[in-house]
Parts: structure tokens; sequence; C-alpha cells
């Protein structure tokens, strides 16, 4: 598999995907390429300039797994390998559904980039904003954030089949939360993956516009 990362040469985006993806086995390296693709052509296009941690989110995963990976791309170290709920409204245990409309409930795919934090319902809460147009963008109207929950337990998902879920929120556990909102808050970024063909297909952030998946939402192979 060969993925063209704009902003570095091919080698050294190799290089980079390797080093990462063996730091996180649980994380499909295609995912991972994928989430760098959005990195890469964000930061070519200015929307990220000060970008230098990496969060991804692979929503194909069964919520009683470690979905959510935080990396360190300066020093290319895996930071934290947590579970992660996704909206009631997409899913039980398997997320199956995703929307950026308000009331639905459900989580959202794309690339995004984290911003301020505050003090809300949900204790201390980190906002997000979406960067791709009728995809994510509608993430801060929706309050779309990175918060703490109780009901992310992964020992009591084993019992019930399921991690709790939010509102559309990647929420943490509560024991993590703080730590991992405060290395992503102010201008880092987020990637959550599902194979969404439409998504994979239309999206300006992978490929930088150019064709980038193949048409069943898998990355092209050469």
């Amino acid at each position: 598999m060969l993925l063209v990362l704009v902003a570095l040469p091919a080698s050294a985006a190799d290089e980079r995907l390797a080093q990462l993806a063996g730091q996180a086995p649980g994380l499909d390296p295609e995912v991972l390429s994928l989430a760098l693709q959005a990195t890469d052509c964000a930061r070519q296009d200015a929307l990220a300039p000060d970008a230098r941690t990496l969060a991804v989110i692979d929503y194909s995963l069964p919520s009683t797994e470690p979905r959510l990976w935080v990396f360190d791309l300066g020093r290319r170290m895996l930071l934290f390998a947590e579970h992660v709920a996704h909206g009631r409204g997409s899913g039980d245990n398997l997320a199956r559904s995703f929307s950026n409309r308000e009331g639905s409930h459900q989580s959202s795919l794309g690339l995004f980039r984290t911003a301020e934090t505050y003090q809300g319902g949900n204790g201390y809460s980190l906002r997000m904003d979406g960067l791709e147009p009728g995809v994510n963008d509608a993430a801060r109207e929706r309050m779309i954030v990175m918060h703490g929950a109780p009901y992310v337990d992964p020992l009591k998902a084993l019992h019930q089949g399921r991690l709790g879920r939010s509102f559309g929120c990647p929420a943490l556990r509560p024991q993590v939360a703080r730590q991992v909102i405060d290395t992503l808050k102010q201008g880092q970024l987020l990637f959550a993956y599902y194979p969404d063909p439409a998504w994979l297909g239309g999206s300006r952030l992978l490929g930088c516009g150019r064709p980038a998946v193949a048409a069943g939402g898998r990355a092209k192979s050469s």
C-alpha cells in the first residue's frame, strides 16, 4: 500500500507512517495513513499551521476496544491509546451512522481542529471546529466537544456489551480526560474515521482534492 502524503517526500512519509504505526498495533495503518494525509493537507492549506499533535479515532472498531490514539507528530511518539464513546444516534457497540445535523445525536467524521477549553455541564471540555464543509463544520454549533464521562467505563462495557454513549461527543474516561484534553487543546487535530464511501470519495482533505481512496472505501494501493 502506498498513499501520497503531500507535505513530505514519499520516503519520509513512509518512514513517518511506519514509526507511528509500529507504536499503535491496534490502529489500522490504512486509517493512520489517511489521518496523516488529512493532516498534511490541512497544514498545506494553513488550516492548522501549529498542529503538532494528532488524535485518530477509528469508529469502525467496537466501543469495547481502544479506538482513539494520540500522537506527538514532532517526536513521532504515541501518547495515548484510549476508549472513546460515540453518539447514541450512531449505533450501539458499533457506530454505523454519522451526521453533521443538530439533534441527530450522531458522531461526525473527518478532520477537526481543536480550540479552547471550558468548564461545562460535563466538566472540563474541549471545543472543536470541523474543517470539512457539510461533513463536520457544524460541530461548534452542535456542541460536539471532547469531555470526560463516567459512562466511558471499559470494565462495565465488557458486561453490558458496549460503552455508554454521548450525544455525538468523543467522550473519554474521566481519569484521563483532562490530560488528553490538555495535550490536544489550542490548534491540534483530531481525525475521525469510518469507511463511508461518500465521505472518503468527496473529502478535500484526503489527497488535497485528488482522489485518494477506492470506491469501496479503502485506500488505493499501488
